[in-house]
């Protein structure tokens, strides 16, 4: 049996810790801090991180934990979108990002987004009218997206390009906060 100081001993730090709210994320607790200033219990913080990381499943979750705890907007819309498409499900994410774009028409991730599944999809005509409308609502601010645009109208200006559509690797990237480039491998 266990002695009496040790006994007495347990009980003391489990009521410091109990009174001091246990084991935290401060400095001073044992995990490691998150980025200054971001909360790491949001959905939408947790999922760009793991999107980073090239964890799209989790991505998904913690994106539909999101939508959970935000509701539905176009930023949770988009997340869940992309999430879908880099897991290689095109019609999903293609219903999620007509959603977002539906939810804001002047989103320029969503539309971008929504042109690279296009792309994806071989409907270059549509995919550069989107890219366009992505354009159009960065007012030409963003290059990756003028990029894009570019890409897909010299897809489809050149219709005699007999190299398959497969063999082109369009890839969306994630650039700072909501920026992506659609490459080709040509």
């Amino acid at each position: 049996m266990a002695s009496r100081p040790f006994v007495l001993g347990l009980i003391l730090i489990t009521l410091a810790a109990c009174e001091t709210g246990g084991l935290d994320r401060s400095a001073n607790g044992p995990f490691a801090p998150g980025v200054a200033g971001e909360n790491t219990t949001d959905g939408l913080v947790v999922g760009h991180r793991l999107m980073a990381a090239g964890e799209y499943e989790l991505a998904l979750r913690a994106y539909q934990r999101a939508l959970l705890q935000k509701g539905v907007n176009v930023d949770t819309l988009s997340a869940i979108g992309s999430a879908n498409l880099k897991l290689g499900r095109l019609n999903q994410a293609e219903r999620w990002l007509r959603r977002a774009v539906e939810e804001d028409p002047t989103f320029p991730p969503a539309w971008n987004n929504l042109g690279v599944v296009l792309m994806e999809q071989g409907q270059v005509a549509e995919a550069s009218e989107v890219f366009r409308r992505a354009f159009a609502a960065d007012n030409g601010n963003s290059d990756e997206i003028r990029e894009n645009l570019r890409l897909a109208l010299a897809n489809l200006q050149n219709p005699s390009d007999t190299t398959p559509q497969e063999n082109q690797n369009f890839n969306l990237i994630r650039r700072g906060t909501g920026d992506f480039l659609l490459v080709s491998d040509l």
